[in-house]
């Protein structure tokens, strides 16, 4: 059985990968901050909560005691937890802004990947998913054709370009362990309003793939609901 834990699985793309997952097979443990959001999605789903705050370090070494004491190890971490912060003028922008970011964004991938590499390294085929966007992509932000191309949101674009970077790192250095980001596309969720063209299942194509795919697949690697992308 393939246990999987998913940061941030109590609402949009998080609860419909926890959801697609369970059909799958997987045994899903849904980390989520709010108490009573993450068991609610837990008992509809078939899954167990595992309350985890990935901005804090405590919270994040309890989720891996309360996963290491019930399962002893998981399979696919999913860092899908995720801010959007502000958007439009970035002359308004504050440190605080942008530390409440990255802190979710890109620290909170770290550090919840630091603590929980012991438990993927008991599984025989250890997967991390880093949930990703094409609005870190220089070549997609610049791109008329793109919604991509339509949005600013400084912010939320840096700190995806530096996990879509941080995913490649962690392939090259993390040695047996597949570690893969995902490109959702332009998803309605509550990060932007609702806005997306896309239902929440089309957006969490990528993300599945990449968390079901067998023993030898790709590392390193940027993948949409079309397929693979260039990192530019």
């Amino acid at each position: 059985m393939t246990i999987t834990f998913i940061t941030g699985a109590d609402k949009g793309l998080g609860r419909e990968t926890a959801r697609r997952l369970i059909e799958c097979g997987h045994t899903v443990l849904v980390g989520a901050r709010g108490r009573e959001q993450g068991e609610e999605a837990a008992a509809a789903l078939g899954a167990r909560h595992v309350p985890i705050d990935v901005t804090d370090d405590a919270s994040v070494a309890a989720a891996v005691a309360d996963v290491a004491a019930h399962e002893g190890r998981i399979d696919v971490l999913i860092n899908n937890a995720g801010v959007h912060g502000p958007v439009g003028d970035p002359g308004d922008l504050t440190a605080a802004d942008a530390r409440a970011v990255l802190d979710v964004n890109v620290i909170g991938v770290v550090r919840t990947t630091t603590a929980f590499l012991p438990l993927l390294r008991r599984s025989d085929d250890p997967v991390i998913v880093n949930v990703s966007s094409g609005m870190g992509s220089l070549a997609l932000t610049h791109d008329p054709g793109r919604p991509e191309s339509h949005v600013v949101a400084p912010l939320y674009t840096a700190s995806k370009a530096a996990l879509t970077m941080l995913t490649t790192q962690y392939a090259k250095g993390l040695q047996g362990i597949r570690v893969n980001a995902a490109d959702p596309g332009y998803t309605a969720t509550d990060l932007n309003g609702h806005s997306g063209p896309q239902t929440v299942t089309e957006g969490t194509d990528a993300i599945v793939r990449l968390a079901t795919e067998k023993p030898g697949a790709g590392t390193g690697r940027l993948v949409s609901r079309h397929g693979e992308t260039a990192w530019s």
